[in-house]
């Protein structure tokens, strides 16, 4: 019974409008503040080891902002899980980067879309099929009813879903050879044995996945970031550059350049990344902050 409720209380929140949602999601964040939840902890926590040049005053205030956003992007996504296409490109109501994204992937080598957990990351995969076939790794939810919910709500348009093992990689490298999109969520720390290198992400030391390095050295594919900013009335879909580094034959330098990628989306809009993940963990003794959370 348990297994039922939580897909049925988001399929009839998802007919709530936009800004409904947005409201019930920025009162979540501030219960989360109030409460010193362990999310706001570790939010707190990470604003200060990636913006020591803010004062304690400031820190603060992103932090408390960013739970709100984080609280918007959990009421938004059964929304954009449940609704077609045609109702979340009415609420993409800007572009930057559209024509960056077409360029690339006319040169036919394939376009690697780095889509980092900033502003709301379910609608880049509906705007990214939209403009061509998308293949993104998927990592199924315990909750069988739940993971229907979202495996539906993702699978939909033009976009295939790869496991998270060796099968799914395979799909990307096809995907990427076929001269298609894939995506990639590229600030997850990376499990031990999945292949991981040491690089600075916002000036500490963080955990990288090497998968991203693979798939250019194999393909020669283009790269690109791209995330759904939070604005008023919808969102604005950014596609950005990645850095020059990721491109790099030398893995440290190519990781490298992969979080400089993501770090610059977070600067664009701070407070829409998603802060209370635990992006510094799995550090070896000699890196290691350790968190004030276990």
């Amino acid at each position: 019974m348990k297994d039922h409720i939580a897909p049925l209380l988001i399929k009839l929140i998802a007919r709530l409008p936009l800004g409904v949602l947005r409201f019930m999601g920025s009162l979540i964040g501030r219960c989360l503040w109030l409460l010193n939840s362990r999310a706001a902890k570790i939010t707190r926590e990470n604003i200060s080891l990636c913006f020591p040049e803010l004062s304690p005053a400031q820190q603060q205030a992103l932090a408390k902002q960013s739970l709100q956003e984080t609280g918007k992007t959990a009421m938004e996504a059964g929304a954009i899980w449940r609704h077609s296409w045609q109702w979340l490109d009415n609420k993409i109501v800007a572009k930057e980067g559209d024509d960056l994204l077409r360029a690339k992937l006319a040169e036919g080598k394939g376009v690697l879309v780095l889509a980092p957990h900033h502003g709301n990351w379910e609608v880049v995969a509906p705007y990214l099929a939209s403009v061509a076939r998308l293949t993104a790794m998927y990592q199924p939810v315990e909750n069988p009813k739940m993971d229907e919910l979202v495996l539906a709500g993702r699978s939909k348009l033009n976009i295939s879903m790869a496991p998270t093992n060796r099968k799914g990689v395979m799909m990307l490298f096809k995907a990427l050879q076929a001269g298609t999109i894939v995506g990639i969520l590229p600030d997850q720390v990376p499990a031990r044995d999945a292949g991981g290198e040491i690089a600075p992400f916002m000036g500490q030391p963080a955990l990288t996945m090497t998968l991203v390095h693979g798939l250019i050295q194999r393909t020669g594919c283009a790269v690109c970031a791209c995330y759904a900013e939070r604005v008023p009335g919808g969102f604005k879909m950014v596609v950005i550059e990645a850095d020059s580094a990721i491109y790099s034959e030398d893995q440290p330098t190519s990781v490298a350049g992969l979080n400089e990628s993501v770090a610059a989306c977070v600067r664009r809009a701070p407070a829409q990344y998603q802060w209370e993940y635990k992006r510094f963990r799995r550090l070896p003794p000699e890196y290691q902050r350790r968190y004030q959370l276990k």
